[in-house]
């Protein structure tokens, strides 16, 4: 492997962890204590919705990242498909990368920002409901997508 090649396939899988770590972080750590603020501060101080806007806000720049590293992923792993360096694991994990990682923050975070905007009523719609719940699932399916390239980037670079 060529040394440009190497530091580059390592800033990548940095790239890939940290964004990976963050979007866990998010949901693990950062969603329940949002949304649970009355065990922190010992009384309800913020609504559901205000805890909703706060941890709206989380994901609005955490989007920026997924940007980032859709975009990574595009070049990297188009690079090595140019190459003839592919595999059906990693061309399978990559579609998911970036297909997932654009509906988060092209589709469905706009979808729940405009809710927002209308008001507290309409996040209580089953419209929003079913928005945020694809959103999870979309998020959680970009996360494994994700791990998987870890993974399978891992194995070709020990090599």
């Amino acid at each position: 492997m060529k040394k440009n090649f190497r530091i580059a396939t390592m800033v990548y899988l940095i790239l890939l962890t940290a964004t990976l770590g963050a979007g866990l972080y998010a949901g693990i750590v950062v969603a329940p204590v949002t949304f649970h603020t009355e065990q922190w501060l010992g009384s309800e101080v913020l609504s559901h919705f205000q805890e909703g806007l706060i941890m709206t806000q989380n994901f609005v720049k955490l989007s920026y990242l997924v940007d980032v590293t859709v975009i990574a992923v595009a070049l990297y792993e188009g690079y090595k498909y140019k190459k003839f360096e592919r595999d059906t694991i990693t061309q399978v994990a990559t579609f998911f990368v970036i297909a997932t990682g654009l509906m988060f923050g092209h589709y469905y975070l706009p979808d729940i920002l405009t809710m927002q905007m209308a008001g507290e009523e309409m996040t209580k719609s089953a419209a929003f409901i079913n928005t945020h719940k694809g959103s999870e699932i979309n998020f959680k399916i970009f996360s494994l997508a994700l791990l998987v390239l870890i993974v399978r980037n891992m194995q070709k670079a020990c090599k």
